[in-house]
């Protein structure tokens, strides 16, 4: 198996640098916000309801503009190098809405990088190569979301207060930057608008659309994460260690992400990601009667598997259901539809929760799961990929 190209490797080396300073950071921000500047629940969710919603138009924007410049990477360097030195301002926040303008910026940051980005990466491999590249990809950021909390706890062990940690989160923020202007290189293409056959002339056909409402269906059960680990401290996980439950998940998705994104590039993508959402239903009926806090960390282990079979395969379809010149947009939706439908989704399974309790509303999560993997199977077909 020959080497991914510098260029991949580059983007992976970037995305762990930015999950470790934003790591630094994210899981401190509950107990900053509430303790040190006095902000409610409420505010809190004002937070990062807004922070993810303009993530996601901001995706759909910045992933159209790329398809009409010549270069992608100009937008990716914008929004990474905007997140990394808004971030760290929290150390200098002295009222929530500080906090509130700062996340909307990071946010926007992010919502510019990602649709480009995933298109670079597209551009930088050969289609049979998408599903090992983006598993690639994303193992590096999973592994940048492991190392940034140890970072941050051993800052705090030896004594630094919360406003110097996320002031630290400023070095490897800039040293991402870095390695993006230093390892990424791209050739400027002509951007060309695809002809006038009413069914592509937006640039994306039927297929596509079709995809995209079988994501909308599966991620309407993929609530927030925040629920598992509820459901793991009722079985038994003491508090101090749900930390470390949360970090073997972040490794076993680092470990696994690219052998399993590699996967879909033999058996095909579509394959890949119905098994990843049989892994998921299982995990969801593992979690609906878990009992100990053994037996709740293994089903971590297994949802890490879940996200390790299908986040790189499912890039690796847009990225073939979407002809060359309209991949930005593309990935633009993908990530905006993925990204709001989070919102319903924590509702519905807050709503199930509370009227019928947690076994309830896991098995619903597993239930849209299977019947996701079944119209993917019978609505979306797996694109010829040449070798």
């Amino acid at each position: 198996m020959r080497p991914l190209p510098r260029s991949v490797v580059a983007l992976g080396v970037v995305s762990l640098l930015t999950d470790v300073s934003s790591e630094m950071i994210y899981p401190l921000l509950p107990v900053f916000l509430t303790a040190t500047l006095g902000a409610g629940p409420v505010f809190l969710g004002l937070i990062e309801g807004l922070a993810e919603a303009v993530a996601s138009l901001s995706k759909i924007v910045a992933g159209g503009l790329s398809d009409r410049m010549p270069r992608r990477k100009p937008l990716v360097v914008a929004g990474y190098t905007l997140s990394s030195l808004a971030r760290p301002l929290v150390a200098l926040a002295a009222a929530p809405w500080h906090v509130l303008l700062i996340r909307f910026a990071d946010r926007v940051g992010k919502g510019v990088r990602g649709a480009p980005r995933d298109a670079l990466i597209a551009t930088a491999v050969p289609a049979h190569e998408l599903g090992r590249a983006y598993g690639f990809h994303r193992a590096m950021d999973h592994l940048g979301a492991a190392l940034g909390p140890l970072l941050a706890s051993a800052a705090l062990f030896l004594g630094a207060e919360l406003r110097v940690v996320f002031g630290l989160a400023l070095v490897p923020g800039l040293l991402s930057v870095l390695a993006l202007l230093v390892g990424v290189h791209e050739e400027p293409v002509a951007r060309v608008t695809r002809a006038t056959d009413p069914a592509t002339a937006s640039g994306l056909g039927a297929p596509f659309y079709r995809y995209l409402g079988v994501l909308a269906l599966f991620t309407l059960g993929n609530s927030s994460d925040a629920f598992l680990i509820l459901r793991a401290q009722q079985a038994g996980v003491p508090l101090p260690l749900v930390p470390l439950v949360w970090m073997l998940h972040s490794l076993v998705k680092a470990g696994a992400s690219t052998s399993l994104g590699a996967l879909s590039d033999r058996v095909g993508a579509r394959r890949a990601i119905g098994l990843g959402f049989g892994v998921y239903a299982a995990a969801y009926l593992g979690f609906a009667g878990v009992r100990g806090p053994l037996a709740a960390t293994a089903l971590f282990a297994v949802y890490a598997l879940y996200h390790a079979l299908v986040e790189g395969p499912e890039r690796a379809l847009v990225a073939r259901l979407a002809p060359p010149e309209a991949r930005g947009r593309a990935f633009g939706l993908y990530h905006a539809v993925t990204g709001a439908m989070l919102l319903p989704a924590s509702l519905l399974t807050g709503f199930v929760w509370q009227a019928s309790g947690p076994a309830a509303a896991f098995g619903l999560g597993a239930a849209l799961a299977g019947l996701a993997a079944a119209m993917l199977f019978w609505w979306v077909p797996e694109p010829d990929v040449a070798r």
